[in-house]
């Protein structure tokens, strides 16, 4: 509902807050108050085009808040969400738009920066405006299909899903048709790629396995000159081992020869020259192994350096051969494999591309069949339901003085045109005299005969939570009866939820739960329109004066007061 709506210095009116409560509030005064004033306020903070004229003479800017009540569930909550805007489902929506007086506007929803697009999307779902000029609500045609399957009570959900599953399917046929035109003209070449790397077999860790054994092989022919150069060099010609061994012979003797000249007492020069001999019989005794152990491991290591003749250059084709593979197809070399696969794959699909471009358009075809028969079920209920819709509208316009007009539902089924709620355009009609063609409702009907359109519209149609709905000119050139029958619906409709009606009809203000007047005063320098809600006392004298004119008389009084009880 719309809790309040708080307006500064627009036109007339300097500064003005106004608090609404749930049913019908009814605003009147006398003609060129300034009504239209409260209109316009609120279809500025609704997103509506801002006119620098909405600034008050003398003021800088202009700006009209607009607070609302919306339950839990209303559908403003999600485009809020989606517009990144902070509110918490429950949460008051306060829509603030401020104009200055060079054009330039603003827009807030809560005190956080918006677009006026975002203003217009959301006061879309929280406000219906009826009257001559808003194209809003049951007079954007948008709407009218889905006001229509809400009457009729209709769920759309399998053929939407039905939409979805045909529009996957197509998706799938173009994607079919696309990759195989697409690799055919490739064939020769995807042949040929797959063969070749068939012939190379690229296997995983190869590259790097290669290039480590490439390095090693470069370096083991130097190595190997070297290891040789050190094993002739110790075991050349007579060599070191032979030298020791000669010289250990030698000391052999002397031990020998010293051995039959010991001191019996072991204290002479022989004794100690023996031990000295034998020291260095030890020594050489151990250089000897030592030397044996290092040309052993010189042999060894040369033996590690010999490699099979002709095995760099088999290292290095086979590295070369598989880094050329992978610049021809510009990926690395351990992705090869991978590639291999995927180019198998295209041509696979080449190969079995009419199979499977077969079974996928079966399946589109089938999906299409789908939709077309949840569509044609759909268009079959709206058909239905906009026969009994007419039947009811037409009900209602007799009491309101539109006896000879005549309302549709048109419903234009395009099977060239499918969509996800089916494939029907539906548009609320009307002809407002007989003989007349039926037209769209904002361009046959006047501003009142448009309000009470509107008004037979919404009593017949299913109702939508937390919308205010907000009547102009419903009561245009009808009183009496008329305006009773007005005014009894506009209450029956406000039972559920919330009406404003502007209105001069006092059959229309005396259904009323609130009723504010607009009055327009000030000295001639200075003219302000101001609005108060009345009280009981002063409701039923604005009544009088609505039915009596300037003088207002007992009678008036008295008829007030019956319109009231009754």
């Amino acid at each position: 509902m719309l809790a309040s709506l708080s307006i500064t210095d627009i036109v007339l009116i300097d500064q003005l807050q106004l608090d609404f409560a749930d049913g019908l509030s009814a605003l009147t005064g006398e003609t060129g108050a300034g009504k239209s004033i409260l209109l316009g306020a609120l279809g500025l903070a609704c997103g509506d085009r801002a006119e620098r004229g909405l600034v008050r003479a003398g003021a800088e800017k202009a700006q009209a808040t607009a607070l609302f009540e919306p339950p839990v569930d209303h559908p403003c909550y999600a485009i809020l969400e989606d517009a990144g805007v902070s509110v918490e489902p429950g949460e008051a929506v306060i829509l603030r738009r401020s104009l200055t007086a060079d054009g330039r506007s603003r827009a807030h929803v809560n005190d956080q920066p918006a677009s006026v697009g975002l203003l217009a999307r959301l006061a879309e779902t929280l406000v219906e405006i009826h009257g001559q000029h808003d194209g809003r609500g049951l007079m954007d045609p948008r709407t009218h299909r889905r006001l229509l399957d809400s009457y009729a009570g209709v769920d759309t959900a399998q053929t939407r899903a039905a939409y979805k599953a045909h529009a996957e399917a197509k998706k799938r046929v173009e994607e079919l048709t696309e990759a195989r035109d697409r690799a055919a003209e490739e064939e020769t070449f995807l042949r040929d790629s797959v063969e070749a790397l068939d012939a190379l077999a690229p296997e995983a860790g190869e590259e790097a396995r290669l290039a480590d054994e490439r390095k090693f092989l470069q370096q083991a022919e130097a190595a190997l000159t070297e290891l040789q150069d050190a094993l002739d060099a110790v075991s050349g010609g007579e060599g070191l081992s032979g030298r020791l061994n000669t010289a250990l012979r030698g000391l052999e003797r002397v031990r020998s020869a010293l051995g039959e000249q010991a001191d019996s007492d072991g204290q002479g020069d022989a004794t100690v020259a023996r031990a000295a001999v034998d020291r260095a019989a030890g020594a050489l005794d151990r250089a000897l192994i030592e030397f044996n152990e290092a040309e052993d491991a010189l042999g060894e290591a040369a033996q590690r350096f010999e490699v099979e003749p002709g095995r760099l250059n088999e290292v290095e084709e086979r590295l070369f051969a598989l880094r050329g593979a992978a610049r021809k197809h510009n990926v690395d070399v351990e992705k090869l494999a991978e590639l291999r696969q995927t180019l198998a794959d295209r041509l696979d699909l080449i190969e079995h591309a009419d199979d499977r471009l077969n079974e996928a358009e079966a399946a589109r075809k089938a999906a299409q069949a789908d939709y077309s028969n949840a569509a044609s079920a759909l268009s079959q209920q709206r058909q239905t339901a906009a026969e009994a819709l007419a039947k009811a509208v037409e009900a209602e316009l007799a009491p309101l003085k539109m006896d000879r007009a005549r309302f549709r539902a048109s419903v234009t089924s395009d099977e060239d045109k499918p969509g996800p709620e089916g494939w029907d355009k539906v548009a609320f009609e009307v002809s407002t005299n007989p003989g007349t063609p039926f037209g769209a409702l904002d361009r046959i009907a006047s501003g009142g005969e448009l309000s009470r359109f509107g008004l037979a519209l919404k009593v017949c149609l299913v109702g939508e939570a937390g919308k205010v709905m907000v009547f102009d000119e419903v009561d245009a050139g009808v009183g009496g009866a008329v305006a009773d029958a007005v005014g009894s619906r506009l209450k029956r409709l406000a039972e559920t939820g919330q009406a404003l009606v502007v209105t001069h009809a006092p059959q229309v203000a005396a259904r009323a739960s609130s009723h504010f007047r607009i009055e327009k005063g000030g000295s001639d320098d200075e003219v302000r329109t101001t609005v108060r809600e009345l009280g009981p006392l002063e409701r039923r004298e604005e009544i009088a004066r609505m039915l009596s004119g300037a003088e207002v008389t007992d009678a008036a009084r008295a008829a007030a007061d019956q319109l009231m009880g009754g």
